[in-house]
């Protein structure tokens, strides 16, 4: 009989203890830690090859070792072929996470049916049956995609053996087990052993694998912390349930940028790439409005531009609010007092409310301009020229400061019919033919001055 040895986890951190407490000293969560068994069983590899085990990898000069770039695989999905660096490297593992019914499993399944090379979608969550129908809703049913429902990665593996395919996606990785490990799935040391096995797959065999993860109420990838440090890619994918939109980021890519993102809208034949995603954060309303003001940001490496939604009225109650939907409220609260301080705008007695169109978060500090424009807009009731644009941070003295990559944004501003931008008079632009009328101002006074006299 092999040895058994019982140990701890916690189960929100992964960190292992050799007996029970109350309290994780890693994490500081209670009651979090519970006991599994695990077997030391001689652990059979996903191949009985006893060439790979035999194997010894061999010290190489750094200038003999060649540096020529793998070919990726293209997965016919521009958005997700941007955020994971120009497409699928071969040997890699790829971790998707993101809120439930988000459009996770419906991302793969559309990926697996559009790819031309030979797929197989694992799937522990769900029949074979209500796959098809999903996939019979995306698009027609494609040759090079296999189905198995299967959740003992013995199994899986030896399916693989025969049908040999191209890519693997797994969903999801908590619903899978193996033998070597007596604990129920979703443990903590079945998350990490199983992952462990598909990483010695996918090295040993060159085939990329997706794995989907389920996340907690917090937002982080369940399981423990080491499953992220474990794979190659860790993606996010993000968006309100209630909103149509959806944003996937990378977390971590060892194979390229983490700046990048992608931005998909959800339909009822799956989720349809946004190209231009200016197009949809911009209001198509042809009125001119008072409290609304354009910006030019940059999620990433891609610039964007969105529109911030500001109304400004008298407070009812003693205290003001300040409310702020996808914006900083704190930043807001500093960009008020300001234009009080700054500005001689009374602000101190109004409510506040800001929103950022489209349902999407942003942090970048190049809107703050547009904050400003659209708060006074608002509390004068004067409409700001639609075909004008902003992209500047504001500081505590009044001053409009300068944001990086101006260029990249005012050729996107250029590029979607806009005739102003507004910048900092401090920004250095190259001598390039733009045409699109740069304002320049220093101060929150100049832009006062330019948009309402």
């Amino acid at each position: 009989m092999a040895k058994t040895k019982t140990t701890f986890f916690c189960q929100n951190c992964g960190a292992q203890y050799g007996k029970w407490q109350g309290q994780c000293n890693s994490c500081k969560e209670w009651n979090t830690i519970a006991e599994e068994v695990i077997q030391k069983a001689e652990k059979v590899s996903w191949k009985s090859s006893e060439n790979a085990s035999k194997r010894v990898a061999k010290p190489q000069r750094i200038s003999e070792i060649s540096t020529q770039a793998e070919a990726r695989l293209n997965t016919k999905n521009n958005e997700l072929n941007r955020v994971l660096g120009s497409g699928l490297v071969p040997g890699s593992l790829t971790l998707l996470g993101g809120e439930p019914g988000i459009g996770k499993s419906t991302l793969m399944l559309q990926i697996a049916l559009q790819l031309p090379y030979k797929t197989l979608y694992v799937s522990g969550e769900e029949s074979a049956q209500q796959i098809k129908m999903r996939a019979e809703r995306i698009q027609p049913i494609s040759e090079n995609c296999f189905i198995l429902t299967e959740t003992k990665t013995q199994n899986i593996f030896r399916n693989i053996e025969e049908i040999e395919p191209d890519i693997v996606v797994i969903d999801s990785i908590q619903t899978l087990h193996t033998d070597h490990i007596e604990s129920t799935a979703g443990s903590i040391s079945q998350i990490r052993e199983t992952t462990a096995e598909l990483i010695k797959f996918a090295k040993e065999t060159a085939t990329p694998v997706i794995l989907i993860g389920h996340i907690t109420k917090d937002g982080n990838i369940a399981g423990p912390k080491i499953l992220e440090h474990m794979v190659d890619t860790v993606l996010q994918f993000e968006g309100d349930r209630n909103h149509i939109y959806r944003i996937l980021r990378a977390n971590k890519n060892r194979f390229g940028s983490t700046n990048e993102l992608g931005i998909y809208e959800m339909q009822g034949s799956g989720l349809r790439e946004v190209s231009n995603p200016s197009e949809i954060l911009i209001s198509k309303n042809d009125e001119d409005l008072s409290g609304t003001a354009i910006s030019a940001t940059l999620e990433g490496m891609r610039p964007l531009m969105i529109e911030i939604q500001a109304l400004v009225s008298s407070a009812v109650y003693g205290t003001p609010q300040r409310s702020a939907t996808g914006y900083n409220a704190k930043r807001l609260n500093m960009i008020l007092a300001v234009l009080e301080k700054r500005a001689g705008f009374k602000l101190g007695a109004k409510d506040v409310f800001l929103n950022v169109t489209g349902g999407i978060t942003v942090d970048d500090p190049a809107i703050d301009l547009a904050v400003v424009a659209a708060v006074l807009s608002s509390n004068i009731d004067i409409a700001i020229d639609k075909r004008l644009c902003f992209a500047a941070e504001v500081g505590l003295a009044g001053e409009v400061r300068p944001v990086t990559r101006v260029e990249q944004r005012i050729m996107e501003a250029e590029k979607l019919g806009f005739t102003s931008i507004v910048i900092s008079k401090y920004c250095k632009i190259p001598k390039n033919n733009f045409h699109i009328n740069i304002i320049k101002v220093a101060k929150v006074h100049d832009v006062v001055h330019h948009l309402f006299g």
